[in-house]
């Protein structure tokens, strides 16, 4: 099962990175939320934040390439009469330059890559980093991976097939909602600590904690 929501529209923090996001006191907290859930529960619960889940260089390329033909025209026309061999030279010095400011302002990068290469990309991060985090290797295929994409402006929540035997897929909709919520309200931590609360509730009915459970997982990754 996975779930994935846009939080477009978000507070300025989210051109932040991924390290500098929460301090050490909600780092902790968030931690914390993740073992008070882990306690009622044998299942594993990882809220991960990335800076971004792919760097889409195809994005810098034709933007750059488009920004700098309609540059390289507009100079060659005002200024060499339509030179070809002027509007060359004009293409290829403005090209690195449009290249790194593409990839120096995310929400313009953002702007020249389609919402459905955005979709599948943010996904691909998820089913990836549940297999390297080990997820899919819990004693009872419980493992949910809560990941927040800086860039993206995603948040993608992928559950283990021992979960999604048992648990309906709508059931994450308002755990998603809540995490999307305090993004816009500009509370992020609270939110995040309130979806992991919800999500050990949601799975202490299917499984409870046993007498013999472990932390698996780590209780937050950042990269």
């Amino acid at each position: 099962m996975d779930t994935s929501v846009v939080f477009d529209n978000a507070t300025q923090r989210f051109h932040m990175k991924a390290k500098e996001l929460f301090n050490e006191d909600e780092i902790k907290r968030i931690e914390s939320a993740v073992q008070q859930a882990e306690k009622r529960t044998s299942g594993e619960i990882v809220p991960m934040l990335v800076d971004e889940s792919y760097d889409y260089p195809r994005a810098e390329i034709l933007g750059a390439g488009l920004f700098s033909l309609a540059a390289a025209v507009s100079l060659s026309w005002a200024f060499f009469g339509e030179s070809l061999w002027h509007f060359l030279w004009l293409f290829a010095l403005c090209y690195f330059p449009f290249k790194c400011l593409i990839r120096n302002l995310p929400a313009l990068r953002r702007r020249l890559i389609h919402p459905d290469e955005i979709s599948a990309e943010v996904e691909e991060k998820a089913v990836v980093s549940f297999l390297e985090q080990g997820l899919h290797h819990t004693r009872d295929e419980t493992g949910i991976l809560i990941l927040v994409s800086l860039f993206e402006h995603r948040v993608h929540v992928l559950a283990d097939r021992g979960i999604n035997a048992v648990v309906p897929a709508n059931s994450w909709d308002g755990i998603v909602q809540t995490i999307t919520d305090g993004i816009h309200r500009g509370d992020t931590c609270n939110a995040l600590c309130a979806a992991i609360d919800s999500c050990g509730q949601l799975l202490e009915a299917h499984f409870p904690v046993k007498s013999d459970d472990t932390n698996e997982l780590p209780n937050l990754i950042i990269e």
